[in-house]
């Protein structure tokens, strides 16, 4: 590899925020190129900023190291200095298990003293020093770490959701539409959109294989997660910040947190966002002082332009039937099923379509390899945050419906001005929900709450 075509990649890693052009917002990638001849090897170093060092990070980032380009952990991101020092441990635990190692014998974790940031503000810092920078820190912080990245002309690995309200996901997609015009590659950890029994049967049902789609259900029922226990003297930031799941501003409930994939693919199979919605839900089994404000169940009907309605169903009871998957109803079969029964069905008893789910590989990995390759080619291949955006405002527009009660509109919900997020972001600063004199958090109404 000559000087010369090193540098071509580094100036597109550098420049490619000065570059313009256009991007389909689609379900699968797209392509174009940057400029005209690159040619790359695998010795060619990617550097990376990992923003957010918990364990989706912490995977995220060994993700791409594991990829077949060249990838370097250089600078590290996140508010507490324990979550950095656990995700570098454990980092570099994974490297020497797996037995990964740089072309050039370099370490893949190459992170001193001075690149590990601490703060609300460290990331910026630590995006300085890399080409591309994975965005794994709460969902509520996603839309300045985002805003940042395109401005500073990153590509991108962002998780998902990318937003806990309606200004955050108005903030991602005035940011997106800026990374289309400087052909920033843009990834969003909706990881079905890179799992091939996904891509492969929903194809074939938008090449008519089921007929129109005339209705649907999407599952995410299962158990709850983890709780930080609260701590004497702790501030009140301190505390929301380390249990980040049950609060809004953080987390946007679990309808968004982990129900926004399911969501997601039903706007895929139907090749667009609800107009409405109207759903039910509450804290039936899970309503301590340590459950913070979010609900434990949402049930919505997502209704479509064509009139279809798909069914969302989440929960979270512990010892209960669990399901975490899509099915379509179609004029001409269904769908009852993505993953160990990855059949398309017609409704003569006789599969359409049949995938071997056990040929797949993982998506989480694919992600990050077709992301990373795109990257060393100097291509511009994937333009995720629009889509993303709007299936985390379909989510929270399901929050926004069982939360007040009422029938939601998508305008309503994508022009709603209550913003989550505090005023101001120190440790001693004080989010807006607050708990009572007995240390309950105020829990929405429905009938009562205005949520829009």
């Amino acid at each position: 590899m000559t000087n010369e075509s090193n540098q071509d990649r580094r100036d597109f890693l550098k420049t490619s925020g000065l570059l313009t052009g256009s991007a389909l917002l689609s379900s699968l990638p797209f392509q174009t190129k940057a400029a005209p001849g690159y040619h790359f090897s695998a010795n060619d170093t990617i550097k990376v900023a990992l923003i957010g060092c918990g364990n989706r990070g912490t995977g995220a980032a060994q993700q791409a190291m594991s990829t077949k380009q060249n990838v370097q952990i250089v600078a590290m991101a996140d508010a507490y200095r324990d979550r950095l020092d656990e995700s570098y441990q454990n980092m570099n635990n994974f490297l020497t298990a797996k037995n990964i190692k740089s072309p050039d014998g370099s370490p893949k974790v190459n992170v001193p003293e001075d690149h590990k940031f601490v703060g609300f503000d460290a990331y910026k810092q630590a995006m300085a020093l890399a080409d591309v920078v994975i965005l794994a820190t709460p969902p509520g912080f996603r839309p300045s770490h985002f805003e940042e990245a395109v401005r500073q002309g990153k590509q991108i690995f962002m998780e998902k959701p990318v937003a806990t309200d309606a200004p955050g996901v108005r903030r991602v997609l005035a940011a997106a539409e800026e990374a289309k015009k400087k052909k920033l590659n843009v990834v969003v950890g909706l990881q079905r959109h890179y799992q091939s029994n996904y891509r492969e049967m929903i194809k074939r049902i938008h090449d008519g294989a089921l007929g129109d789609i005339v209705g649907g259900q999407v599952y995410w029922v299962s158990g709850g997660v983890w709780h930080k226990p609260r701590k004497p003297n702790q501030t009140e930031m301190d505390y929301q910040m380390r249990n980040w799941y049950y609060f809004n501003w953080l987390c946007g409930d679990h309808i968004n947190e982990q129900h926004i994939h399911n969501i997601d693919v039903a706007n895929w199979v139907k090749k667009g966002y609800p107009v409405s919605c109207q759903g039910t839900g509450g804290r039936q089994v899970r309503n301590g002082k340590e459950d913070g404000e979010i609900f434990d169940h949402h049930i919505v009907d997502f209704t479509y332009a064509d009139g279809t309605t798909i069914n969302s169903q989440c929960r979270h009871y512990e010892g209960t039937y669990s399901k975490v998957d899509e099915m379509f109803l179609g004029t001409k079969g269904r769908v009852d099923s993505f993953g160990r029964k990855s059949v398309l069905m017609g409704y003569n008893g006789q599969p359409i379509y049949t995938h071997n789910v056990k040929a797949d590989g993982d998506p989480y990995q694919i992600e990050h390899d077709e992301l990373f390759a795109a990257i060393a080619k100097g291509e511009y291949k994937f333009a995720d945050a629009e889509n993303g955006a709007k299936s985390t405002m379909t989510a929270i527009m399901g929050r926004m419906a069982t939360y007040s009660g009422k029938v939601v509109t998508w305008e309503e919900a994508l022009n709603s001005q209550i913003d989550l997020f505090p005023a101001k972001l120190s440790w001693d600063a004080q989010p807006k929900s607050l708990p009572d004199k007995d240390g309950f958090y105020q829990i929405a109404v429905p009938g009562k709450t205005i949520a829009v």
